[in-house]
């Protein structure tokens, strides 16, 4: 009977631990990729209108900081998945164009950027 107590106890707090705030290195990641935006030049749609980086990264910004504010992102695909993927509101995917180039997926640009971060910082 304790090990079932104690096997019911474990289950209920499984979802909880996934919801844990972002360690220093996966909120160093979301500064980074929030950085990137900000810096790219880049228009960034939203709900059908272009927006220039700055304002798109504070967009992201806000819904970073409200998913935080819930333990909602744990990691920064966490970051992507559910800020800077598609928007809450409408559901249409968000979008980015730099330059003369088509748009992309900004989910699918955000993680090619995370993998390059990752990829050039130094191994611990």
């Amino acid at each position: 009977m304790m090990k079932l107590a104690v096997a019911a106890s474990v289950l209920a707090i499984l979802p909880l631990l996934s919801l844990a705030a972002p360690a220093p290195a996966a909120r160093q990641e979301i500064a980074h990729l929030i950085g990137y935006l900000t810096a790219s030049g880049c228009s960034f749609q939203r709900n059908g209108s272009w927006h220039d980086a700055a304002q798109a990264a504070k967009h992201l910004q806000r819904k970073y900081d409200y998913l935080l504010k819930r333990d909602l992102v744990a990691s920064s695909e966490d970051f992507v998945a559910r800020a800077a993927t598609e928007s809450s509101l409408s559901g249409k995917p968000y979008q980015v164009r730099c330059g003369g180039n088509a748009p992309v997926a900004s989910a699918a640009w955000l993680k090619a950027e995370l993998a390059k971060y990752r990829g050039a910082r130094p191994s611990r």
